[in-house]
């Protein structure tokens, strides 16, 4: 249909993201399966820092104290809104941890594939979801017999549970589509933060839409949470036009020293001869001025 232009390129970063990826959606529903919700909340609050602590040590990016003081509020505000319960156990702590960092890579992944080898987020998606898909087809039932002892293949596929499983697949790839959107022209940290606001609405509408309990708690957490995120959005808009503005001066400056040929005669430019002895430049010449 021509929606986007199929771009092909390295297969192996594509094999291995796409693994990652499927990786990751696994780890995430084993995470919430072996675990409270409460501690499943603390899970996902747990991604920010840590995409925040892989990104400082690995590619020495640089978050100013100001971003994390936000980040830190916003988590803050999400964590008094939805963490009630924290059940331990180890196996499902460690699939927390796993699930964790394996999301925190891939979406950095996500972000560093576009940038480096100069793909859209549809031409990513399009390339890497096959992988993805055949990890999860693989892996999914066996994972699922081995807990249930249950075929998934068993089971009886009325129409009416096909259509919801149509329609749970459609949103998926919208969901996948708009992640890859998102942290490819923000970033994965900036996308985390976008999640935590879909918290806060879901929460909101349940109690609007379907009168869900409400407590104060969640009222001053949602608060709480939305300053983080107004702080956040605020400050890294500051950060990113002051981060413009200096490349600008700095590139008009470049501009200016190669169109100025001033500069090159202040600076002692000349041209160097075979016999390694410096004249004057070409403009200077006795033909210049006899002309």
């Amino acid at each position: 249909m021509k929606w986007f232009e199929h771009k092909p390129f390295d297969p192996r970063a594509v094999m291995g993201f796409g693994i990652l990826n499927g990786t990751s959606i696994g780890l995430l529903n084993l995470s919430l399966g072996f675990n409270s919700v409460g501690f499943y909340q603390m899970t996902k609050l747990a991604i920010i820092p840590c995409t925040v602590l892989l990104e400082t040590l690995f590619f020495r990016k640089i978050f100013s104290r100001k971003v994390q003081i936000s980040l830190a509020v916003l988590l803050l505000g999400v964590g008094i809104a939805t963490v009630t319960d924290l059940q331990l156990n180890v196996l499902g702590s460690v699939l927390s941890l796993l699930a964790v960092v394996t999301t925190c890579v891939a979406q950095i992944m996500t972000n560093t594939i576009q940038k480096k080898f100069k793909v859209s987020s549809t031409q990513l998606l399009y390339q890497s979801c096959p992988y993805q898909a055949i990890t999860l087809f693989i892996t999914g039932p066996f994972v699922d017999g081995l807990l249930t002892n249950q075929n998934v293949f068993a089971f009886n596929y009325t129409p009416q549970v096909l259509a919801f499983i149509v329609l749970s697949c459609l949103i998926s790839v919208s969901v996948n589509f708009s992640t890859f959107l998102v942290i490819g022209k923000t970033s994965p940290v900036t996308y985390q933060v976008l999640g935590h606001l879909k918290t806060c609405l879901v929460l909101a509408f349940g109690y609007v839409l379907l009168r869900d309990p409400f407590s104060w708690r969640n009222i001053l957490g949602i608060l709480i949470a939305i300053v983080g995120m107004v702080l956040y959005s605020y400050y890294c808009t500051k950060e990113g036009q002051q981060k413009a503005t200096a490349e600008a001066a700095q590139l008009s400056q470049v501009k200016e020293s190669e169109s100025d040929p001033l500069l090159n005669v202040e600076d002692g430019g000349g041209i160097l001869t075979d016999g390694g002895a410096t004249r004057a430049p070409g403009w200077n010449s006795n033909k210049d001025l006899q002309a």
